[in-house]
């Protein structure tokens, strides 16, 4: 009889009776070497316990930051136009075949006694000549050596110098970086100051990162401000700072690895960062109430812990996958901007709701009970407030209270205020950003309007055709008349043919001087007349500001739709997961983009018609919006406002399940997440609204727009509109077909996604 097994498990396994030498000894020996080695580490885990992830994230956040260095020279600008469209192959073949296009640098030189003179001349060549043996110039066009008379300024005492540098935006501003500080300045008699789209791309880095920084120190004590005055606790309201710095020091590193797949905008790093700190505060903050709630429901600490892991980490990653979805609906949109971005926000959402389900529980079990220590404003606070605050809102349920009392009144009210807010979006006027999106005192903005007041033909105005075919010698007298037709064309100004390019037989290129307003009507329809008039060869090709904003126009137009789709039918699917209801999702839609319609009001109001303007630290007034801005904010907004309707269905829902009562349910899950949604939606608003101190339209557009989204969603729809519904639909919001209840039982359990949230 054999002895029996030592019960230790780290204990040696007894040899084999053929132990000893071969195969069996050698496996023997291994597997006992494994169990051992398994026990071990199975020890230092438990040793380790809840201080492992803390460390862990400790390590992973250091290495996340030194990958996110130098981030910001990887960036580039450009990307607002559409890809596949008539003006983009045109360029394409300009570049490509002509050796033309818009010039990536562009140096405005001055002379005081004309740039005709002498000593101008000389000082202008040798400038021209020191710009085209530099490093990465592919080309330069000067008026002192190809004396094309489109490069001198009508009064003669101004010159222009071109550029077309090598490589793509990113290394076109990076070579523009390096030479601009030796081209600029006083060269002889002339005095020399750039622009153009690298050094826009370059500038427009500088700003960025300056307003980041200024923004970090402004948002990042205002949030534990207000996370202090909510939560009323220092160690509480840490917890969901410390989570958001963690999504911005992993946000850098994301985007860094994106930027190798393509490329991403300037203000790529600006706008997700403040997203990704936004979200992660919201998580966190979710997650810390929802552990308070579960200590002063009696649970002991481990159990807190894991009920709030598994209940309310289930409602943030579903949240962040709304968020995700909603970003996604970018990617079908042709215009690259948006696609980098669509990335950027959809990785940056999914690592925020990681960083807080993941982290956020063993930092609770560490903290215990002292989670509600160090309330630095119990001074100032009534005797009867002092304490953690109760897991409900008297405030929000009195508000409840009424609305459910008389949701029509309330809800007919709240919805025709928003569109009174929306209705400054009925007169829009969509345009493309070009360098007035920079400060005014930025050298790049303060040259292109120089040019654009001095010049009859500077780039912007131009309107280039492009006719592949024609064939210059057996076409001349049809060109010609091509000629005569197109300067005939109203708003079409100074008309040339451009210097036939070397080697090319075939092909001619007509520049057309369009409306000093490129992007208005007139300009448009300037392209559209063009585009109808027979050209010589038979295809024709029309380029220029004015035809990218033609063509982009309607290659959006074109794929809104399916991108609306894609947003709409994510959405409904996750809510559906969520509430098991047919409605509530399409209650959502309808109500979210009602809720967003009034910051594109409010976009349009300020940016587009200029009002407030002096209120938000001035900007260039173009009356135009930038086609992409509304499109960016949608999904990000929208993604927000499911993500406060999560947090709010889940109550509702929770409570009508235990008690079968709709209205008391409504009262109950406003009144339980009102504080937080509020407190979450201040926070993002605190973190958004900083980018509306930057110095760059774009950024202090977004920041403006979104603030407004989220705060009127929380307060306005979330308060009011919703719960109105809730109440006059009655037993409706839960109603669902059988067979699809069934299939919703199914999948929801599946995923993990039945119980209370």
């Amino acid at each position: 009889m054999t002895a029996p097994q030592d019960l230790d498990p780290a204990a040696p396994a007894p040899a084999s009776p053929d132990a000893g030498t071969g195969a069996g000894a050698g496996d023997g020996a291994g597997e006992g070497a494994a169990r051992t080695a398994g026990t071990r580490l199975r020890g230092a885990l438990r040793r380790a316990g809840p201080w492992l992830v803390p460390v862990v994230a400790t390590v992973l956040t250091a290495l996340l930051a030194m990958a996110g260095t130098g981030t910001a020279q990887r960036l580039a600008n450009g990307g607002y136009t559409a890809t596949g469209t008539e003006s983009a192959r045109a360029n394409t073949l300009l570049a490509e075949r002509f050796g033309a296009g818009n010039p990536d640098l562009v140096l405005l030189a001055r002379a005081p006694g004309g740039v005709d003179t002498g000593r101008a001349r000389a000082a202008g060549r040798a400038l021209a000549d020191r710009l085209a043996r530099s490093p990465g110039v592919a080309s330069t066009r000067a008026y002192w050596r190809d004396g094309d008379p489109a490069l001198r300024s009508a009064d003669g005492s101004a010159a222009l110098i071109t550029a077309d540098l090598a490589g793509a935006d990113r290394d076109a501003a990076r070579t523009a970086e390096s030479l601009v500080p030796g081209l600029t300045g006083h060269h002889g008699v002339l005095e020399v100051s750039a622009t153009g789209g690298a050094w826009v791309s370059v500038e427009a880095r500088r700003e960025g990162q300056r307003d980041l920084l200024r923004a970090e120190l402004v948002a990042a004590p205002v949030t534990l401000l207000l996370l202090v005055v909510a939560l009323r606790s220092l160690v509480a309201a840490l917890v969901p700072l410390v989570i958001g710095a963690v999504s911005v020091v992993g946000t850098m590193a994301l985007l860094r690895l994106l930027t190798y797949a393509m490329p991403v905008s300037v203000f790529a790093m600006n706008l997700t960062t403040a997203l990704g700190f936004g979200l992660a505060v919201d998580y966190g903050l979710f997650l810390v109430t929802r552990y308070r709630e579960e200590l002063r429901a009696g649970r002991g600490v481990d159990l807190a812990v894991r009920r709030t892991a598994q209940q309310a980490g289930r409602t943030v990653a579903v949240s962040a996958c709304a968020v995700a979805l909603s970003m996604s609906a970018l990617l079908v949109l042709p215009l690259p901007f948006l696609q980098s971005m669509a990335c950027a926000g959809m990785a940056v959402a999914v690592f925020s709701a990681a960083t807080a389900t993941l982290l956020v529980p063993p930092v609770l079990t560490l903290l215990g009970h002292r989670v509600d220590r160090w309330d630095p404003l119990a001074a100032l606070r009534p005797v009867r407030a002092a304490g953690p605050p109760r897991p409900d809102s008297p405030t929000w349920r009195a508000v409840a209270r009424a609305v459910t009392r008389r949701p029509l009144y309330y809800g007919t009210g709240c919805a025709l205020a928003l569109l009174l807010l929306a209705s400054p979006f009925a007169h829009v006027r969509f345009g493309l950003p070009d360098e007035r999106v920079l400060p005014a005192r930025t050298e790049a903005h303060r040259t292109s309007e120089e040019v654009r007041a001095r010049f009859a033909s500077s780039a912007d105005r131009t309107v280039t055709v492009v006719l592949p075919e024609a064939d210059p010698v057996r076409d001349a007298a049809a060109l010609r008349a091509y000629e005569r037709a197109a300067a005939g064309l109203p708003s079409a100004g100074v008309v040339r043919w451009a210097p036939a390019a070397k080697g090319a037989k075939r092909g001619a290129v007509l520049l057309l001087s369009g409306p000093r307003q490129a992007q208005s009507k007139a300009g448009q329809n300037l392209v559209e007349r063009l585009r109808a008039l027979p050209a010589p060869g038979g295809e024709r090709l029309v380029a220029g500001r004015s035809a990218a904003l033609t063509d982009t126009r309607a290659a959006v137009r074109a794929r809104l739709p399916l991108a609306a789709a894609i947003a709409a039918l994510t959405t409904w699917a996750m809510l559906f997961l969520l509430t098991g209801s047919v409605l509530l999702p399409v209650k959502a839609l309808v109500i979210g983009a009602l809720s967003l319609g009034t910051s594109f009001g409010t976009m349009v109001f300020v940016f587009q018609d200029g009002h407030l303007r002096d209120a938000l630290g001035g900007f260039t007034v173009t009356g135009t919006l930038d086609m992409s801005m509304p499109l960016l904010m949608f999904a990000i907004a929208f993604g927000l406002a499911i993500d406060y309707e999560i947090f709010l269905l889940s109550r509702v829902r929770e409570h009508h399940l235990l008690t079968g009562d709709n209205r008391r349910a409504v009262v109950e899950g406003v009144a339980r997440t009102g504080r937080l949604v509020t407190t979450g939606a201040l926070a993002v608003a605190v973190v958004t609204g900083a980018l509306a101190t930057s110095g760059v339209t774009a950024l202090k557009l977004l920041g403006t727009g979104l603030a407004t989204a989220v705060l009127v969603d929380a307060v306005l729809v979330r308060g009011i509109l919703v719960p109105a519904y809730l109440t006059v639909a009655g037993r409706l919001n839960w109603w669902v077909p059988a067979w699809l209840g069934r299939a919703h039982a199914r999948v929801a359990r599946r995923l993990g996604l039945t119980g209370g949230h």
